[in-house]
């Protein structure tokens, strides 16, 4: 494979990718290789080789001849999303915090202050820049992570992340205030290297968008 084809594949995997996560492509849609092919302006073997490595990673499902499909949304999906996500990130922050240096915290503090901005804009009634805000998101909770010395499990983390991030994006609401001091304290006990609030804060924090998104949803018990 060449570089610009390489390239291109690329490309296509990450628009394909973020178009599932911020639902223009809805769950349980069909995906139509010449749809996609004048929509991305890539070939159908690209196309292919994109589908088949986001049905490995579960975005899309490919059931035995009947093509691709974004894959559906369920509330057990949904919760087990969410656990995995705690399971991976406590132990990647527990590890971080051990391992974290100066360089680290200040990355860390800067995620923090674009997101502390972002949501005190949020706040105010301004909710022009959710995509940009659900990046923010993204870019704190890895830098609190940053420093776990494993590339195995962040990668396995960020896939988990884009999963939890899809059903948040179904519902795209902020939970306002009760979100931004969750991530305030979580940075302060990151900094204060004490694992045991800052993954409790974190468990906190995870299900509390769960069980937002839940409730948006119509699936809360």
């Amino acid at each position: 494979m060449s570089a610009d084809t390489a390239t291109v594949g690329s490309n296509v995997y990450h628009r394909i990718k973020r178009d599932i996560i911020f639902g223009a492509l809805e769950p349980g849609a069909k995906l139509k290789l010449n749809v996609l092919k004048d929509r991305y302006s890539a070939s159908l073997s690209t196309l292919r080789e994109t589908l088949n490595r986001l049905s490995s990673e579960g975005f899309v499902a490919a059931p035995a001849q009947r093509g691709f499909f974004v894959r559906d949304v369920s509330a057990e999906d949904h919760k087990e999303i969410a656990e995995l996500r705690i399971l991976l990130e406590c132990h990647a922050l527990e590890q971080s915090l051990a391992n974290g240096d100066t360089e680290w915290e200040g990355n860390l503090v800067a995620a923090h202050h674009k997101l502390a901005r972002m949501e005190e804009r949020m706040l105010s009634g301004d909710l022009s820049s959710k995509e940009t805000w659900k990046r923010y998101d993204w870019e704190f909770h890895l830098a609190t992570i940053q420093a776990c010395r494993s590339q195995n499990l962040l990668d396995l983390h960020a896939i988990i992340y884009d999963k939890y991030l899809r059903y948040q994006n179904l519902v795209l609401t902020h939970r306002g205030e009760v979100a931004s001091r969750e991530h305030a304290a979580l940075l302060q006990a990151a900094i204060d290297r004490d694992a045991e609030r800052a993954t409790s804060l974190l468990r906190m924090h995870v299900r509390g968008g769960l069980e937002h998104t839940s409730e948006a949803m119509g699936w809360a018990k």
